[in-house]
């Protein structure tokens, strides 16, 4: 079988924008919900609307992949399944090695997932000596000793970071001493790497906090809003406290 090692996906050599690869998931995504429901073809805009993008930036992402779909017929569904997975590597077998099996650890290794797109869940590693041989998610835990070897005898190109913020970067570095060329990180920390190391970071309280934002700023414009209905009484009330030269503005430049 082939693992990630020796096999890698073909985005860069054919020039595909980062923008575009980053959003072919999210299509594959939607195909495959199509596909599970026995759809045989889709039209740009139905499969644009179910992945959230607009129709004309998804032709324009499927042109990159040589796929233009059929007038008055739309994209085959699982042509396109399969052009898409090929393209992001997943026709193959992707050994993946997940570092810190707390209880974040232990929520992705419980993640059933993986393996319908194109991941396995190679080995589960942690620090602790209590851990060792623990059973998570029907796999023993193994001991970070032995990271180098395992991630050798697997063939793991693909490293998942779980552990505390001040423990990741040295994590990192051993993954890839060990040969790791891509990471997803879930430490809320900068992973520094190497040139031809991929970092992916995942961050759920920058998450939290950037919907905490819009939510702030929904409630402000809501309490504008209602400030913004006065009476009219108070409206001209406003008026005549202007002074004989007009309108003030109402914050006074510095």
């Amino acid at each position: 079988m082939a693992t990630g090692r020796t096999h890698r996906p073909a985005t860069r050599s054919r020039g595909i924008p980062e923008a575009t690869v980053a959003r072919l998931p999210l299509y594959l995504r939607a195909l495959t919900a199509l596909s599970e429901r026995s759809v045989p073809t889709v039209s740009s805009e139905e499969l644009a609307a179910a992945a959230g993008v607009n129709s004309a930036k998804l032709r324009k992402d499927f042109s990159y992949l040589g796929s233009y779909g059929t007038r008055g017929v739309g994209y085959d569904v699982e042509y396109l399944v399969y052009q898409i997975s090929r393209e992001l590597g997943l026709t193959q077998d992707w050994p993946v090695v997940i570092v810190g099996i707390g209880n974040l650890g232990a929520a992705l290794a419980n993640y059933g997932g993986f393996a319908s797109r194109g991941f396995r869940v190679a080995a589960l590693i942690d620090a602790d000596p209590a851990m060792a041989g623990k059973p998570v998610a029907g796999m023993p835990v193994q001991h970070s000793d032995d990271l180098e070897k395992i991630i050798q005898d697997n063939g793991v190109s693909i490293g998942v970071i779980a552990t505390p913020a001040g423990a990741a970067q040295a994590v990192c570095d051993r993954l890839v001493a060990a040969g790791v060329t891509s990471i997803l990180n879930f430490a809320p920390t900068v992973l520094s790497v190497p040139e031809g190391v991929d970092v992916r970071k995942v961050d759920l309280s920058i998450e939290l906090q950037i919907l905490a934002f819009h939510e702030q700023r929904k409630a402000g414009e809501e309490a504008a809003s209602n400030d913004g209905a006065l009476p009219a009484a108070a409206a001209r009330s406003d008026s005549a406290d202007q002074g004989p030269d007009g309108d003030m503005p109402a914050v006074m430049p510095a």
